[in-house]
C-alpha cells in the first residue's frame, strides 16, 4: 500500500502522492489568516531545498500550493512583525533572503502552481507571482491585491517586477499605488490570474492537470509593456504622480512617490525592479508614517473584537428616507440584507430607491448583482417590516419629540431580541428612551455621510444599556462592513463633539473676513480630506447648526451662517452654502499666497484634537486609541500622524 511521503512543520504541511505531485499547504498556527511571518518563511526555505533535491532525483513532479484555512489564501506578511523588522540592521537581509527563496520556487525545474481563494494580498500575492501558474475561485470572496501602500510601504518580496511582467506597467501601478483589491475576474484579466475556476473544492483538480500538463503563466503582451518602455516610461511616471497627488501629498505619504521613482528607473526590466525594491523599501519601513500607519492598521483590526459572537441578521427596517435613513438602506441592501425603508408616503421614498439603485450600479458589476440588491430594498409607507425586522433603525430630523414619538409606537411590534437603534448624531440617548417601557432596549447607531464612504459607526451606550445590547449593536455594524466605536452618551457622542469646535472656529473666521479657501487649502495641507468650510457645506450647515445648538456652542443671528440658513443655502444639498456646488463639487476661487500654511493648518485643527483631549478625559470612549481610531475613522483626520491623541503627542500638531 502506497504511503505518501510527508513533511510537517509548524506552518505547512508537505506529502507527495501516488503520481509524484506534491501538495503544499499553509495554515498559520494561532491565527484566523495565514501570513508570511519569518519562522514561516524558514519553514519555506527548508521545503524548497526538499523541492529542489526531488526535482533532481525526478521523485516530484510539480507542487500545488493551497490554503488549509477558510478564510483564504495568504493575507500578507505579518504585519505584528514590522516594529522589529524597521530595523535597518535587520530588514534589508531579511528581504534578500526572501527574495532569494522566490527566485529559487520561480527557478525551479518543475512546476509549482498557486491555488488561490479568499483573500491573496501583499507578500501572498508576491509568493503566488513567484509560482509558475495561479487558479483562482471565481467567487465574490476571492480579493487579490496589493495593500501595503495603506501600511506606509510598497511590496518588497520581489512583487513589483513580477506585477508588471504580468499585468504591464500601467495596471500593476495601478493597483500598487492604491491598494484596490481585485475580484477574481479582473485579476484574470490583467494577467495576474491564469485559470479560474467555480468551487474551492476545484482547485486542487484543475491544479494538478497544470502540473500534469506542465503549464507557465504568459506575460504582459507588447502592447501593455510599452509604457514602461523608452521616454513613455517617463511620461508614465509623471502622469502617476500627478494623480497621486491628487490624493496625498509627498511629505505625508511618500512610499506611493518611492514607488514610481522606482518604476521610472527599472521599469524597463521586471527584474531589475524586483531587485531595486531593497534600497528604497528600507527607509521607508522606519518613517514615522508607515509607524503610525501601522498602529493604525492594529486599531482598525481592534474594532471586530467588539461584536457579540453568534450574532445573526437578515432583515432591517429604516424609519425615513432622508438623505441619511436613505443611504443606511441602501448600503444594508448592498450588503445583502433585506431591508424596508419607511417614510410618509412613496414621494418621501423614492428618491431614497433612486439614490440606492445608483449606489449598486456603481459597487455591482454584473445585472443579476445590481437587480437582487434592488429587490432587497423595499419601500414600506405603512412599517409593516417592523415586526420581521432583527434591526430597526430609525433616521428621522433631529428632534427629540419627533423620535420619542416614533419609539412610542414601536416598542410592542418587535420580535424579541430585535436591536432597536437611533442614527441622532448628538441627541443624548436617555432623553430619547425615557417614554419606553424598556429604555434598555434603545441604543445608538450613529452612521456618518456619506454612508457608502466612511466606514465609522457609534455604537452608543446609555446609562441603561447591558453589554449584551452594545455587543449586538457592534456586530451588527460589523456585519455590514462597518468599524464600530462604542462611546458614551453624551451630546455630541465623540465624532460630531469634537469635529463642531474645528469647523466652528473656521466658520468664525470667515465671519472675520479671512479666505474660506485659504482655510480649507491648509487644513488640506496638514493632511485633512477636506477643509473645515467645505465639510461645513458637506454635513448641511442646517445640520450644522442644530448640532452646534445641541452642543451648546452659539451661533449668531447676524452672521453669515445664519443668513445663509435662513435663505435655505445649505452648502451641497442645496446647491450653494458657503460654496456654490456643480455636479457634487464645491467651486472653489484662488487661495490666497504668503501664509505659513503649516502653521495656519496646525492652528485649524487645535480646536478638534483640544476637545479630543476632553472627552478622553470624560470617558466618552473608554482611551486615547480608541478616540484616535474614531476620529480617523469618523473625520479623515490625517492617519499618517496616527489620530489627533497621537499627534499631541508626537508634537505635530
Amino acid at each position: 500500500m502506497f504511503q505518501p511521503k510527508v513533511t510537517q512543520t509548524k506552518h505547512w504541511h508537505f506529502a507527495i502522492d501516488v503520481e509524484q505531485l506534491g501538495w503544499l499547504t499553509i495554515n498559520t498556527q494561532g491565527a484566523p489568516v495565514n501570513t508570511l511571518s519569518r519562522e514561516a518563511i524558514t519553514e519555506l526555505e527548508g521545503l524548497v531545498a526538499q523541492f529542489e533535491d526531488l526535482a533532481n532525483s525526478r521523485e516530484l513532479v510539480g507542487v500545488i500550493l493551497l490554503s488549509g484555512k477558510d478564510s483564504g489564501f495568504i493575507a500578507g506578511a505579518d504585519v505584528s512583525e514590522f516594529d522589529a523588522m524597521s530595523d535597518f540592521s535587520v530588514l534589508p537581509e531579511a528581504l534578500k533572503r526572501t527574495h532569494a527563496l522566490f527566485q529559487r520556487i520561480e527557478n525551479l525545474k518543475i512546476p509549482m502552481i498557486a491555488g488561490i481563494h479568499g483573500f491573496c494580498l501583499g507578500g501572498g500575492l508576491e509568493l503566488a507571482l513567484a509560482c509558475h501558474y495561479r487558479i483562482a475561485v471565481n467567487d465574490d470572496k476571492t480579493r487579490i491585491g496589493f495593500p501595503e501602500v495603506g501600511l506606509g510601504i510598497f511590496p518588497g518580496f520581489g512583487g513589483t517586477g513580477r506585477s508588471i511582467r504580468q499585468a504591464g506597467p500601467v495596471d500593476a501601478m495601478g493597483i500598487m499605488l492604491t491598494g484596490r483589491m481585485l475580484k477574481a475576474g479582473a485579476a484574470r484579466g490583467m494577467g495576474l490570474v491564469d485559470k479560474l475556476v467555480r468551487h474551492r473544492d476545484m482547485l486542487g483538480w484543475e491544479a494538478r492537470k497544470a502540473v500534469l500538463q506542465k503549464r507557465k503563466s504568459g506575460t504582459a503582451g507588447f502592447t501593455k509593456r510599452i509604457m514602461g518602455m523608452g521616454p513613455l516610461r517617463g511620461y508614465a511616471a509623471s502622469k502617476m504622480r500627478d494623480e497621486v497627488a491628487k490624493k496625498a501629498r509627498k511629505e505625508h505619504y511618500p512610499a506611493p512617490y518611492a514607488l514610481i521613482d522606482l518604476f521610472e528607473k527599472h521599469g524597463n526590466d521586471w527584474q531589475a525592479m524586483s531587485r531595486g525594491e531593497i534600497e528604497p523599501f528600507v527607509p521607508l519601513m522606519g518613517t514615522d508614517t508607515a509607524a503610525n500607519l501601522r498602529r493604525v492598521f492594529f486599531l482598525s483590526e481592534s474594532l471586530k473584537k467588539q461584536g457579540l459572537k453568534g450574532a445573526k441578521f437578515a432583515r432591517v427596517h429604516v424609519i425615513g428616507a432622508g438623505v441619511m435613513g436613505g443611504d443606511i438602506a441602501a448600503w444594508c441592501a448592498l450588503r445583502g440584507m433585506s431591508v424596508t425603508l419607511q417614510d410618509l408616503d412613496m414621494e418621501r421614498i423614492k428618491p431614497a430607491l433612486d439614490r440606492g439603485k445608483a449606489l449598486f450600479k456603481k459597487r455591482l458589476r454584473k445585472r443579476y448583482e445590481i437587480d437582487a440588491a434592488v429587490m432587497r430594498l423595499e419601500a414600506d409607507p405603512t412599517g409593516k417590516g417592523v415586526s420581521r425586522a432583527d434591526v430597526i433603525i430609525e433616521a428621522v430630523v433631529e428632534k427629540l419629540e419627533v423620535k420619542q414619538a416614533i419609539f412610542a409606537g414601536l416598542e410592542d411590534k418587535l420580535k424579541p431580541g430585535a436591536i432597536l437603534a437611533t442614527n441622532t448624531s448628538s441627541i443624548e440617548l436617555e432623553r430619547i428612551a425615557e417614554k419606553l417601557k424598556d429604555p434598555a432596549r434603545l441604543i445608538g447607531l450613529h452612521f456618518f455621510n456619506p454612508v457608502a464612504q466612511l466606514p465609522l459607526v457609534e455604537v452608543i451606550r446609555s446609562t441603561f444599556n447591558t453589554d449584551a445590547e452594545i455587543g449586538k449593536g457592534a456586530a451588527f455594524a460589523l456585519a455590514i462592513g462597518k468599524s464600530p466605536v462604542v462611546v458614551k452618551s453624551a451630546p455630541g457622542f465623540l465624532v460630531n463633539r469634537v469635529l463642531m469646535p474645528y469647523m466652528l472656529a473656521a466658520v468664525e473666521r470667515v465671519q472675520r473676513g479671512e479666505s474660506k479657501q485659504l482655510l480649507d487649502a491648509a487644513a488640506v495641507a496638514f493632511g485633512m480630506p477636506m477643509g473645515p468650510i467645505e465639510l461645513m457645506d458637506t454635513v448641511g450647515l442646517d445640520v450644522g447648526k442644530s448640532v452646534a445648538k445641541e452642543l451648546g456652542h452659539a451661533v449668531g443671528d447676524n452672521t453669515q451662517f445664519a443668513d445663509l440658513v435662513a435663505a435655505n443655502k445649505l452648502g451641497r444639498k442645496s446647491g450653494e452654502g458657503f460654496y456654490k456646488w456643480v455636479d457634487g463639487k464645491a467651486v472653489k476661487g484662488p487661495v490666497p499666497e504668503g501664509r505659513d500654511m503649516a502653521a495656519l493648518g496646525r492652528e485649524l485643527v487645535k480646536p478638534l484634537i483640544d476637545m479630543s483631549e476632553i472627552v478622553v478625559a470624560e470617558g466618552v470612549v473608554a482611551n486615547a486609541d480608541l478616540a484616535d481610531i474614531g476620529v480617523i475613522m469618523g473625520t479623515g483626520f490625517a492617519p499618517f500622524l496616527g489620530g489627533p491623541m497621537r499627534a499631541r503627542r508626537d508634537g505635530k500638531a
